[in-house]
């Protein structure tokens, strides 16, 4: 009888002997398992590959999904906003950019009351910067704010506009209403880019907004947000817009801008217990700020006279007029000094030249200067002559406004 032996391999494995019989039905039962081996071996590899496409390919659309979310995210669309395709933020906020100003206003408020007697109080004064923004909402000149920007005490308005170019000019507090926080100044000058009025009634919770001003004088700022929450009145339409893009000290009265770099509102304050911004801003709707500066521009107009920002001495006589050019026929006003940023500075009138004649009203004294400009609404168009160096200029004056009028609501 054969017998076949069997050694175990493993290291300190004691060896032992197989029966022959049973060496012969395991390789009987290894060999029934070939095929079920060999099946798996061949189709393993095309069921894992086909796992893995379906895997990448699910992973692929939701990036897509996802792509697509962010999108309309860009694009600010949200109900009834109608954006039909993500526009160009960075040129929106670019354009609405050019119409956002930085205000620099002088504050005069009471710092101390001493009494100086039974019947007397004396009140002791004190100026204090304020910082701000404002949005260019008309090209001949009209600036809209929040009052708290360049409210002080008596109203002794001292303010200056830089422009997002860097460019400084003076400018005039025209009217305010003190029920919405809105102010109106107006600066002479050219070129100015109104910025595009958007529809706040659009906006629904979500929709992605930017805030632009100059928070802590620290130059022009942009911040990205959405709209928290809509405050509405009787009428359903928006009395408030509150957001999260950061408005911090200094962008009061700046833009409040859509995807599109449309104005939806007009920022005017935050709730904090800090004093800095914690997320809730708030924003008064674009159609209700413009619409309320639009009614005071109106009435400011039709109450003011205008105003062509002139000092003038007396008016020349042979005498005078040889003294000063060395001829005796030169007859006129003076100019002693011209208002910085005033009507009569932007086209170029001089201190030194002599105004004779205003449209076709020759000048013999200020008299005449001032009955022909009085006449005249600021946004009126006037000819100023004058003489300069031995030659006649004429310049076409757009007038501008003199004193702030107060217009109650």
């Amino acid at each position: 009888m054969t017998v076949a032996i069997q050694y175990n391999l493993e290291p300190g494995a004691k060896q032992r002997r197989v029966p022959a019989k049973r060496q012969q039905a395991t390789q009987q039962e290894v060999s029934k398992m070939n095929p079920i081996s060999r099946l798996l071996r061949f189709a393993g590899w095309p069921v894992a590959c086909g796992v893995l496409v379906a895997v990448a390919a699910l992973q692929f659309l939701q990036l897509r999904d996802i792509r697509a979310t962010l999108e309309e995210l860009a694009a600010g669309a949200g109900p009834g906003m109608g954006a039909a395709a993500a526009p160009d933020i960075y040129q929106a906020i670019a354009g609405a950019s050019a119409s956002v100003v930085s205000i620099s206003a002088t504050r005069v408020n009471v710092e101390a009351i001493e009494r100086a007697g039974i019947d007397r109080v004396d009140l002791y004064l004190g100026e204090q910067e304020s910082l701000g923004s404002g949005v260019i909402i008309d090209a001949r000149g009209f600036i809209l704010t929040n009052l708290h920007v360049v409210d002080t005490l008596f109203d002794a308005f001292d303010a200056t506009v830089t422009l997002s170019s860097g460019q400084r000019t003076p400018a005039t507090v025209i009217a305010w209403d003190e029920s919405h926080d809105l102010a109106v100044l107006h600066v002479n000058m050219d070129g100015l880019t109104p910025i595009a009025l958007g529809d706040e009634s659009g906006l629904a919770v979500g929709n992605l907004v930017f805030s632009i001003g100059y928070p802590h004088n620290i130059g022009q700022s942009v911040s990205r947000g959405i709209v928290s929450s809509l405050s509405r009145g009787d009428d359903f339409a928006v009395s408030m817009i509150q957001t999260d893009a950061a408005i911090n000290p200094g962008s009061s009265g700046g833009a409040l801008i859509d995807g599109e770099g449309r104005l939806v509102g007009v920022n005017s304050s935050i709730l904090s217990e800090s004093g800095h911004f914690e997320g809730i801003g708030f924003a008064t709707p674009a159609r209700l700020a413009v619409d309320a500066a639009q009614e005071l521009i109106e009435e400011a107009i039709a109450t003011n006279s205008g105003y062509l920002g002139v000092l003038t001495g007396e008016a020349l006589t042979a005498q005078s007029s040889e003294i000063f050019f060395g001829v005796d026929h030169i007859r006129g006003m003076l100019v002693e000094s011209v208002d910085e940023g005033g009507a009569a500075a932007r086209v170029g009138i001089l201190p030194g030249d002599v105004i004779t004649a205003i449209n076709d009203t020759t000048v013999v004294d200020d008299e005449s200067i001032v009955m022909e400009v009085r006449e005249k609404k600021p946004g009126d168009v006037v000819r100023v002559q004058v003489y300069r160096e031995g030659r006649t200029l004429e310049f076409a004056t757009a007038l501008g406004f003199g004193q702030a009028i107060v217009f109650d609501p």
